[in-house]
């Protein structure tokens, strides 16, 4: 401001000095609420999903799940004894699901069973959906499919699109070979094309069909798969158009992704190959928790700074400093108190072990892990659909509130981990196309750390 001159009364000072307040705060409530409405324009949401509930026929009880691999001439004792020895410490109950390809004695793979399969869930994923949201199939915009281990011609979106006769300029893409974090990596993908593609909507199935690599060799490694993975599946159905937020449930917050496959030691942990009979299966190696809480470190380096808060974040700034200062060993490692940004916690269910790992490593409650443990115990691993199951589960118990925010962690192959924040905009009300409605009151329950299947 100019120097006043003699005749310059206080009161004109006042004045201009007045002036200038105002105009400031102007400016700022114009770009406060500029922000305010490009973030409305710009956000994302989830207008609702489901998930697959396999019918009572696929339901394979552990004792006659054992009993088909004891009756497949295929494995030999030691195979045998394996398996089922994975399969009492696995913490499934006797509700899991398979494909029915593998009811046969003994099993055969083929390529039109997987067909069948892939039909029986998507088209049942995609129907229900629809009718949930009272949407046409023709509303749809962008259509992403993820299927780590199944991949055939005409794609599964093609599939898809031919079933429920989509339109002719949909955006389909179909994932592949990305494990078990494709899910998230989907959800990412969906929300970059809404941002483009405004006042779109995309449909996303996540899926895993596993028959086609069922293995029946002897190779340890190999036949985890086998004991590890179930039936299932989840169809999400998300926005970018503004009227469709008062019917929204959950609105996204971020999409995190890590990628750790430059690392020799990390590339091959979890590998489709074929052992020295040339017979194929997904090998999972030993050190796989290892892998995983190094990808998972990286993650939350990532995801930290976005979502904790300001006490957090100093203290881990804090802890770092001390280290450089030698005051603290270089060997410890500070893990921030994720419940002070979260309120719920779907961990994929990548089996016991993984979630036992990461309940310790995240220092969260055994009430943090809850859903993640049952949705186990039920569905067994689904894959990338498995934090879906979790999200339902919180949903039927009636835990989640408006303002409440989601927590999605999932790992893959590559090796990935892959994080998903969701904030809820809408009171949930359960409803009986949740997997878990028809039994809620039941859980939790307690699972034993090993069970005798004969």
């Amino acid at each position: 401001m100019a120097l006043s001159s003699p005749n310059t009364s206080l009161c004109d000072l006042i004045t201009t000095n007045n002036n200038h307040i105002w105009a400031g705060v102007c400016v700022i409530l114009l770009v406060a609420l500029l922000l305010h409405i490009y973030g409305k324009k710009n956000a994302i949401y989830l207008l609702d999903y489901t998930c697959y509930k396999p019918p009572y026929s696929c339901r394979a009880p552990m004792s006659l799940y054992a009993e088909y691999i004891e009756l497949d001439d295929e494995f030999d004792d030691d195979a045998v004894a394996f398996q089922i020895k994975v399969l009492e410490k696995s913490g499934f109950s006797d509700e899991t699901s398979i494909a029915p390809s593998l009811f046969r004695v003994p099993i055969t793979k083929s390529l039109s069973f997987d067909r069948d399969e892939a039909k029986m869930v998507l088209f049942s994923l995609v129907k229900e959906l629809l009718d949930k949201s009272s949407m046409r199939p023709k509303a749809i915009d962008i259509l992403i499919i993820n299927s780590c281990m199944f991949s055939t011609t005409p794609s599964l979106t093609a599939m898809v699109v031919n079933e429920f006769k989509m339109r002719s300029n949909i955006m389909s893409f179909n994932l592949s070979g990305m494990g078990c974090s494709a899910g998230i990596i989907s959800i990412g993908l969906a929300r970059d094309l809404l941002k483009v593609h405004r006042n779109s909507l995309a449909l996303i199935l996540s899926t895993e069909f596993m028959s086609m690599n069922w293995y029946t060799g002897k190779n340890r490694s190999m036949l985890l798969s086998n004991c590890l993975f179930r039936m299932g599946g989840a169809a999400i159905l998300m926005s970018s158009r503004s009227q469709d937020r008062k019917k929204s449930k959950y609105s996204l917050q971020h999409v995190v992704r890590t990628n750790i496959a430059r690392d020799d030691e990390s590339y091959p942990c979890i590998c489709q190959e074929e052992d020295d009979k040339k017979k194929t299966g997904i090998s999972i190696s030993r050190n796989i928790l290892t892998v995983a809480g190094e990808a998972m470190k990286a993650n939350l380096a990532m995801l930290g700074p976005k979502v904790l808060p300001f006490s957090q974040q100093f203290r881990y700034v804090m802890f770092l400093v001390l280290q450089k200062m030698r005051i603290l060993d270089k060997t410890r490692v500070y893990i921030p108190d994720f419940r002070q940004a979260f309120e719920h916690f779907c961990i994929h269910t990548g089996g016991k072990a993984v979630i036992l790992a990461i309940e310790k490593r995240l220092r969260l409650r055994s009430e943090d892990m809850e859903a993640s443990k049952m949705t186990l115990y039920r569905f067994g691993n689904t894959s990338s659909s498995s934090i879906w199951y979790e999200l339902s589960y919180m949903e039927a118990k009636g835990r989640i509130r408006k303002g409440d925010r989601v927590w999605q962690l999932a790992f893959g192959s590559g090796f990935k981990c892959n994080s998903a924040v969701w904030k809820c905009v809408a009171s949930i009300v359960t409803d009986q196309g949740n997997p878990w409605s028809d039994r809620i009151q039941t859980y939790p329950v307690d699972v034993p750390d090993t069970r005798k299947i004969f």
